[in-house]
């Protein structure tokens, strides 16, 4: 491992103090060797001037609660009186009374800055020299996490690095820190035993330097030391990619089920080479159950992982998903004892016993959270889990974090409190929902609306180039965990099968279903071919049949419900001359989606229909050739269409995509919970198509 040195003192000289202490983190923060997402923190101390009573003033520049390094604005520093934060050394009665210490911090805010201090503040508060760094990386936390971490930290960095054995952040942690660095100038830094590394500065760049150069020194004395092969080599063999693909695509849908009856959750597969060095070794059973070392590993991924029964060499996936139900339950009865034996009067209430990461030898990691992007995360933490156990086992012997001290931070009252004040999830959170027709007018549409709900979604349609253009479109407004874009020919069985498979692969599985592919012709019935007729009953009625097929699949296996809307046409209620094979085709559906309707209900899956009329603004199916016969049939301009079919309707008004957007989420939300079978017109009133 080589850690560039990404410093630019043009750039630097152009910044404020703040400014600096902000380019540092976000050097920081963009290396996940150096920090993981959201984990480590970074401060300043800075001149002020006060601006109630206009003196200088020495203020903390450190990084919020919940921030992450990598991506935080300027606005995610707290700013705090060092005068203040001194004082409170004198409110402070001990360990007992560690808690209430983070609710003086409020007290010392700077300037009324809303961000709030995070629990790591008096650790950069009291070491004596104006830049600190605080990051969790895996080389160091190795040596940190070894049964004999003191003696490895002196071996490693001789005397200019201090050590701290394991203790949950807080004010005490903070003291110590400090009066260690006051007694010891000579430090530029300490190991904390089991977490992570400080380290400190004159300036930010001497700061950001010295961050680097004590990494690259664990590193490279790892690199050195470290037996082979990792982990006491495989024991067994990964199988193919191809094959860890399709066994991952089998068996999320089938856990996703069991663990989301009360809460859904999203899933996240990792095949990466750390990941099958570890699950493939023959030390896996051995260490897999000591669990993390590193409280934000620990808070990502649970108390441990659970390793599933499975032999690459005999890959009964049939088998293996015959035992997960009793493999779930004995973790969920484990989890319940650590809590029972760990619990204290106070303790919050028992939360999701499932568990997080899930290990399958000679196939890799599947994770799963409340949403895509904790999902991965967690993920990405367990493989610095894995690098570190492979780092400390591979020098020394690798030291989980201790029960009661792993209990006591995952229920940690300000642990609860910070998820007490959470926001409440959106509508459909959880809940990953394809779209056939996707980079369309419409199909954009209703991925929006998903997403700005909270859904995740897979955009299907047979443009790849589209496809891929309204993704990236999306992920720029919703982020790019979210939406994934695939090709699909809703007309061929492997096609409509292997967008399921990757929308599964990518999320875990699937729990609504829009098709909305769809294509226009009009001719009239003499002049119809046979090619016609069948390419609307191929992309119209069998289309939407194969693509409802694979989700009742899915949906069935997952055994916890699901949403299917069918974008049909006020053609399919109401008949119009010229268009036969469109019109019959559009009934079909209609009709196609009551039958689904009735075989969904017993397992909670509901089938509704939207028919819309006239959807001009950026529709597909009303560019070009389409949109001039409409407009040659009714004798106007292509210009003037839409304004004829506005007043056509009843209520005089135009309809856009938004408008079918909203009558598809309502289809699928729980506002709707009660709604299977049924037809939805979106045509601003036409009387001809009035559901009779």
């Amino acid at each position: 491992m080589t850690l560039a040195n990404l410093w630019d003192d043009a750039h630097a000289a152009t910044l404020d103090e703040p400014g600096r202490l902000l380019y540092r983190s976000n050097l920081l923060g963009s290396d996940l060797r150096i920090t993981n997402f959201g984990g480590g923190n970074t401060s300043a101390k800075v001149d002020a001037i006060d601006p109630l009573t206009r003196e200088s003033v020495k203020v903390l520049w450190v990084k919020g609660s919940g921030g992450d390094l990598g991506s935080m604005k300027r606005d995610g520093f707290a700013t705090l009186y060092m005068a203040k934060l001194k004082a409170l050394k004198g409110l402070y009665r001990g360990l007992a009374h560690e808690d209430e210490m983070v609710d003086y911090l409020p007290h010392c805010t700077f300037d009324l800055n809303p961000r709030a201090a995070s629990i790591d503040t008096p650790l950069h508060a009291f070491v004596p020299h104006a830049h600190v760094d605080h990051v969790h990386p895996d080389a160091v936390i190795a040596i940190a996490a070894s049964k004999n971490a003191e003696r490895l930290t002196r071996e490693v960095f001789g005397d200019e690095m201090g050590f701290l054995p394991w203790q949950r952040p807080g004010f005490d942690l903070g003291l110590k820190l400090g009066a260690m660095a006051e007694a010891n100038p000579h430090l530029v830094g300490v190991v904390l035993g089991g977490h992570g590394v400080f380290t400190w500065g004159d300036t930010a760049k001497a700061c950001y330097e010295t961050t680097l150069r004590i990494l690259q020194k664990a590193a490279d004395w790892l690199e050195r030391r470290e037996t082979r092969p990792s982990f006491g080599g495989p024991r067994v063999a990964a199988l193919d990619p191809a094959a860890r693909t399709a066994i991952a695509t089998r068996l999320m849908p089938e856990i996703r089920g069991r663990i989301s009856r009360d809460e859904r959750k999203l899933g996240h597969f990792d095949d990466s080479p750390a990941v099958l060095a570890f699950v493939n070794s023959a030390r896996l059973a051995e260490l897999a159950p000591l669990g993390t070392s590193c409280p934000d590993h620990f808070l990502r991924t649970k108390i441990r992982p659970l390793v599933l029964p499975f032999d690459p060499a005999n890959p009964d996936v049939d088998g293996l998903v015959a035992t997960l139900d009793a493999e779930l339950e004995a973790y969920r009865a484990g989890y319940a004892a650590y809590y029972e034996r760990c619990r204290r009067p106070n303790s919050p209430a028992m939360r999701d016993p499932n568990a997080v990461v899930y290990l399958v030898p000679g196939v890799g990691m599947l994770t799963f959270a409340k949403d895509k992007a904790t999902a991965r995360i967690a993920g990405e933490f367990y493989v610095n889990a894995i690098n570190v156990m492979r780092g400390a086992s591979g020098v020394d012997a690798y030291v989980g974090l201790d029960e009661q001290e792993a209990f006591d931070i995952e229920y940690w009252l300000l642990e609860e409190a910070k998820l007490q004040r959470m926001p409440k999830p959106k509508s459909l959170a959880g809940r990953i929902a394809l779209v056939t027709g996707g980079a369309g007018g419409i199909g954009s549409a209703i991925a929006a609306k998903f997403l700005a709900e909270g859904a995740c979604v897979v955009l299907a349609d047979i443009d790849e180039g589209a496809g891929a253009e309204t993704q990236a479109a999306l992920a720029k407004r919703f982020g790019k965990d979210v939406v994934r874009a695939v090709r699909m020919d809703v007309t061929s069985e492997e096609s409509v099968a292997a967008s399921y498979r990757a929308a599964t692969l990518a999320f875990g599985g699937i729990d609504i279903v829009v098709s909305n592919a769809g294509i226009a012709s009009a001719a009239p019935v003499e002049d119809t071919s046979l090619a016609l007729w069948n390419r609307n009953m191929d992309i119209l009625a069998t289309g939407y049949f194969l693509v409802a097929r694979e989700g009742f699949r899915i949906m069935k296996t997952q055994g916890i419900g699901g949403a299917m809307v069918f974008i049909a046409s006020k053609n399919g209620l109401a008949a119009s001359p010229g268009a036969a094979a469109y019109c019959t085709a559009k009934a079909a559906e209609i009709h196609l989606a009551r039958c689904l309707a009735l075989e969904g209900a017993p397992f909670g899956i509901r089938v509704n229909t939207v028919n819309p009329d006239a959807v001009l603004r950026g529709s597909k199916i009303w560019q070009g050739e389409w949109r001039e016969q409409r407009a040659a049939s009714n004798k106007v301009s292509v210009d003037d269409l839409e304004e004829v079919y506005r007043q056509r309707s009843l209520l005089k008004r135009s309809v856009f995509p938004e408008d079918i957007a909203a009558a598809a989420y309502f289809l699928v939300s729980e506002e709707s919970a009660k709604s299977t079978g049924n037809i939805l017109n979106v045509d601003a009133g036409n009387i001809q198509s009035f559901p009779r």
